[in-house]
């Protein structure tokens, strides 16, 4: 069984030459997934010289691991949007991700992008033992917020699955994400636009212009720069406090063609059903197949580095997925993680305190339309135009109807900061079995420790650089991640999700090597 994204199967590529020397643009976008694209070819179309940087391969981080929905019907809800930012607010939002949608149908047609886009219906179903009348209000708030053709169904058009009452979305779409992408950057090179892989961005200096330093010593001077990079990594503070990262499961299992009609699938609950979390569903093609395709069903969320129980959420969407659908194997199981902001919308626009620096994050599990959504209002606002949607996705606004959610999720934050006094039980680090890792106490320091499939016992300090978190060991993606804001590094210690942007430090010389007392909840799962 492959632990890959079904989009991912290496042939696409995906690698450009580092940046050498120094360039002068009009604007450098740093991350080259969908939103950064998105928003270099918006750019590029406008006459403006872009350079995209990325510290791994294009796609290197979550786009691939995104199970695609097109979607306006968004998983706050409208009626909970509506509270929180008004009706005008709600409706603002609708309108934005149609647009999006129909963008990307736009951009795919003028482009001869081949990656299986299609128009599709969504539903939205309820759990079992959920409030019947929320439907009924959800129906209003939709409707109110422009999306008049939602309509209420006795079920939802599965054969096999009894639903209940729905909510049908027409307009809603699907597409294979990696091609879509590689259409996206094929485009923009035709337009001259420059990608560099393998470059790591250091420093992000506001001003006029701005200034781009990078790990190999290359610079970049741009009017302005765009940071898409998933959760930002160009500031401390101002936006983590307002988001929080989450981690998501998807299988992809195999069903007779046919069986399953062909739309998006949705409950309403994050308590639904026995994963603990909502689920979403969609159909995919399975290649070499003419007899079966690949349902996606995800679900079984939680926050990033307080769980480490992959297999029981994968064992529990498969019997989710079993007893509602046609299900003869599973083919793939992978993980992504999704950034939740409180107040349920992204944030897109001026990154605070700076004038030419520009965010992009808060996907909130609808990151193909939030990044489309990015890459057409960053763009009114380097060209100065104003924007309907400014205002509603400002990364400084503050939504003080959301200040329960704010609270919750900063108390939980601050609660992680005591692992750093939690004692250990009495196991050597001797115990650690080779591709197996975990956080160990060696004195009064807490180490992040992996033993390679070699035998070789690797050490760094356990304490995240951003702001000083102790990871936790994840066992499924061999990555130590920590649960105060979502960073997450490789069993060697480098990063591969921010707001970190380093590395966890190598330890001192003098740290004893082989020693420590593993701490309880670190012991890898079974």
């Amino acid at each position: 069984m492959s632990s890959q994204p079904v989009w991912i199967d290496g042939k696409e590529a995906r690698t450009r030459p580092p940046l050498s020397g120094t360039r002068s643009v009009d604007v450098c976008v740093v991350g080259a997934g969908v939103a950064g694209m998105f928003t270099a070819l918006r750019l590029s179309r406008e006459g403006l010289r872009v350079v995209v940087l990325d510290d791994g391969p294009i796609a290197g981080g979550e786009t691939g691991r995104t199970t695609a929905h097109l979607s306006n019907a968004l998983d706050e809800g409208y009626a909970r949007l509506e509270s929180l930012h008004g009706a005008e607010g709600a409706r603002l939002a609708a309108e934005s991700h149609t647009q999006a949608i129909q963008e990307i149908a736009s951009t795919i047609a003028r482009e001869r992008i081949a990656c299986r886009f299609e128009w599709v219906d969504g539903f939205l179903f309820l759990p079992p033992g959920e409030d019947a009348t929320l439907l009924d209000r959800e129906l209003l708030a939709a409707r109110g917020a422009g999306l008049t053709s939602v309509e209420l169904l006795p079920r939802a058009p599965l054969p096999d699955f009894e639903t209940g009452p729905c909510l049908r979305y027409p307009g809603q779409a699907q597409l294979d994400p990696m091609r879509y992408l590689t259409g996206l950057v094929t485009a923009f090179e035709r337009l001259g636009g420059e990608i560099c892989t393998d470059t790591h961005v250091t420093e992000i200096e506001d001003g006029t212009p701005c200034t781009v330093k990078t790990a190999g010593g290359a610079v970049v001077t741009a009017r302005a720069v765009v940071v898409a990079t998933n959760t930002p990594v160009n500031d401390r503070f101002a936006i983590h406090t307002k988001q929080a990262a989450y981690r998501t499961y998807v299988i992809a299992a195999r069903v007779p063609r046919g069986a399953v009609p062909r739309a998006l699938y949705w409950d309403t609950s994050e308590e639904a059903g026995e994963t603990g979390s909502y689920h979403y569903a969609r159909l995919a093609p399975l290649p070499g197949s003419r007899t079966y395709e690949l349902l996606l069903v995800g679900g079984g969320d939680h926050r990033t580095g307080e769980a480490n129980d992959a297999a029981e959420r994968f064992a529990k969407l498969e019997s989710w997925t079993r007893s509602r659908f046609p299900v003869a194997s599973i083919h793939a199981r992978w993980s992504g993680q999704v950034m939740e902001p409180v107040d349920g919308l992204a944030f897109i626009g001026r990154n605070p305190g700076d004038e030419n620096v520009y965010v992009v994050t808060g996907d909130s599990g609808h990151g193909m339309t939030h990044g489309t959504i990015a890459g057409l209002l960053l763009t009114d606002l380097i060209q100065s135009r104003e924007n309907a949607w400014t205002k509603l996705y400002d990364p400084s606004r503050r939504t003080l109807k959301s200040l329960p959610e704010y609270v919750g999720e900063t108390a939980n934050t601050a609660a992680q900061y005591i692992d750093w006094v939690t004692p250990g039980e009495n196991l050597t680090v001797t115990d650690l079995a080779p591709g197996s890792g975990a956080v160990v106490r060696v004195g009064g320091c807490k180490i992040a420790a992996y033993r390679d499939e070699g035998g070789t016992l690797h050490q760094h300090s356990a304490m995240c650089p951003h702001l000083g978190g102790l990871v936790r060991w994840n066992s499924y993606e061999k990555t130590f991640d920590c649960p105060c804001h979502g960073s997450r590094f490789d069993a060697f210690g480098e990063v591969l999700n921010g707001p970190a942007n380093t590395a966890l430090s190598e330890l001192p010389e003098e740290t004893p090597a082989d020693a420590g007392v593993l701490l309880a909840e670190e012991i890898p799962a079974t």
